[in-house]
């Protein structure tokens, strides 16, 4: 599988050739790509890094992974609204109003997930025992008797 990529810094050439990836400027990797994922933070630069034009410049057979924040892709847009792309494909972990699910996702093309990457038991587990001791802490700290 080729594997090209796009950044805000290009990654070192070591770097690419060991992980035999290509870089790419945002618009050739989207003209490039079959499937697109993005692993990118919520900055106001990537709120709608994929709306309308974006969508507009990939293949139409192309699926777009979103597993970073919700608000990176403009879901009307990828839901086949005016201008909108209903023949992308679309996979997410995440949505932009969670629970609420834009009417144009509901499709064949489009698979979406719950964001739930944490939610082994384990670290389920994990995650109530510190919201436990946090509570105590901050009764301790605030003059409360523990039990």
């Amino acid at each position: 599988m080729k594997v090209v990529y796009t950044d805000a810094v290009r990654a070192p050439e070591g770097v690419e050739k060991e992980l035999k990836a290509e870089f790419r400027e945002m618009n050739a990797l989207l003209g490039e790509s079959d499937f697109i994922s993005l692993h990118v933070p919520l900055l106001p630069e990537t709120r709608r890094l994929f709306d309308a034009r974006t969508f507009a410049q990939m293949k139409p057979t192309a699926f777009l992974i979103n597993t970073s924040r919700g608000p990176v892709v403009d879901e009307a847009s990828a839901g086949g609204s005016a201008g909108g792309r209903q023949d992308c494909g679309r996979g997410a972990g995440c949505l932009r109003e969670q629970p609420l699910i834009y009417p144009g996702l509901k499709r064949a093309n489009v698979v979406l997930a719950p964001h739930i990457a944490s939610a082994s038991l384990e670290t389920r587990t994990k995650m109530a025992c510190i919201a436990a001791e946090n509570v105590v802490s901050h009764l301790k700290d605030s003059g409360h008797r523990t039990y």
